[in-house]
């Protein structure tokens, strides 16, 4: 089972704003990545295969706590963990850490959490439970991972 998944990227200078560190906005899609790499990384994508449950993963909460910024060809390190698990719902919390020194550094946290829907027609969708074969594979991050 999998309660956790990183990644490491580099911030692509379209990433900054004119002070030249990253837009706050693409912090959302940092997180975004990690949940797509991690459902991968246990068989599934994100977007329902045409052979599986129709379902779909839309966010109703995200948060951030900036501690340092990030810059133009900083490496970075995604951290996702599952941090709630409920029946139709999955909290995930991140931390992005800056890799470019001896010793990794805290620049941002986060929060996101997602419902799983199922599409009753194209322009409507109901929470449901979350698809066995996808809970089977979820566990919580032990508490110690969570408050490091």
């Amino acid at each position: 089972m999998a309660c956790e998944f990183k990644f490491v990227r580099t911030v692509e200078f379209s990433e900054t704003d004119m002070a030249g560190i990253v837009h706050f906005s693409n912090y959302a899609k940092y997180l975004e990545a990690a949940e797509h790499r991690f459902f991968r990384s246990i068989g599934y994508s994100i977007v329902a295969a045409p052979d599986g449950p129709r379902v779909g993963w839309p966010r109703v909460h995200v948060g951030f706590d900036f501690k340092k910024p990030l810059r133009f060809e900083d490496e970075i390190e995604i951290h996702l963990l599952v941090a709630r698990l409920r029946s139709k719902s999955i909290t995930y919390q991140f931390r992005i850490r800056k890799l470019n020194g001896d010793t990794p550094e805290l620049a941002a946290t986060g929060e996101m959490t997602v419902v799983c829907v199922s599409f009753t027609d194209r322009r409507s969708m109901k929470a449901c439970t979350i698809p066995e074969d996808i809970a089977a594979k979820l566990e919580v991050a032990p508490a110690n991972l969570l408050e490091d």
